[in-house]
């Protein structure tokens, strides 16, 4: 497996925001998990900004 690959595999975004929701739902301690998730959205959500904003200025150049 590539390293990028393995990398995101061992600390792919599910499992906190998963283990967050579970541990808030059954009124358990969550640890870091809230933070880790909060982390893990604010990275997709940039990327997501990032990548839309490039696209959207290539297509307006044309």
């Amino acid at each position: 497996m590539p390293d990028g690959l393995r990398w995101f595999a061992e600390c792919q975004p599910f499992t906190p925001i998963i283990e967050t929701l579970r541990g808030l739902l059954m009124d358990k301690p969550i640890g870091n998990n809230a933070w880790i998730a909060l982390a893990w959205c604010a990275v997709i959500a940039l990327g997501g900004y990032l990548w839309s904003k490039r696209l959207f200025n290539r297509e307006s150049s044309h």
